[in-house]
């Protein structure tokens, strides 16, 4: 039997295929984060409706937001071999741009295994949270690219998306004393 670098394989398949949960028993209690992102592209009277005088069903933004947040909590009940896990926080963060709905999930915890799911679920039932509260007004409203940005602790460590590493932050140019910037 050949063993491949945990990087190199699926977790949550045994050697001969079948499905099984990972066992986190001897993994080491650590503080975890994961933040999640994905958007719900929507008509712009959709935008107007969000950005002025509201949808009929009322705040859109703050159900999914709540929507969100119990979809956090819920994930293993939605996904068959995610851990139950203690979840210590969670932000679910929701604005209007000029196409979409972008939303942005963060999750915390201390526990033996991420929270990768639980962000990515926050983000999922947001968006579809949104698609119900604005189907009213746009049928066609579709949500994309929902994905893990970032993740910190555990046993493999640090991780942020190509995508989501922030631009280089640059020092200010000195000024001489007594001079104004």
């Amino acid at each position: 039997m050949t063993t491949s670098p945990p990087g190199d394989r699926l977790t949550h398949v045994d050697e001969q295929g079948a499905a099984r949960m990972v066992d986190v028993s001897e993994k080491a209690v650590t503080a975890r984060t994961a933040v999640a992102a994905g958007r719900v592209r929507v008509s712009p009277r959709v935008v107007e409706l969000l950005r002025g005088e509201g949808l009929p069903k009322g705040d859109a933004l703050a159900v999914a937001r709540i929507a969100g947040i119990m979809g956090a909590k819920k994930t293993p009940e939605l996904i068959p071999l995610c851990h139950p896990i203690a979840v210590s926080g969670v932000e679910v963060e929701l604005t209007v741009a000029d196409d979409a709905v972008e939303i942005t999930a963060t999750v915390r915890t201390t526990d033996r295994t991420g929270v990768e799911m639980e962000a990515l679920t926050a983000v999922a039932v947001a968006a579809l949270t949104v698609i119900d509260m604005v189907k009213a007004v746009d049928k066609g409203a579709a949500v994309e690219s929902v994905r893990v940005l970032a993740k910190t602790g555990g046993k493999s460590g640090d991780w942020t998306a190509p995508e989501a590493a922030a631009p280089e932050v640059t020092a200010p140019e000195a000024t001489a004393p007594g001079a104004s910037a």
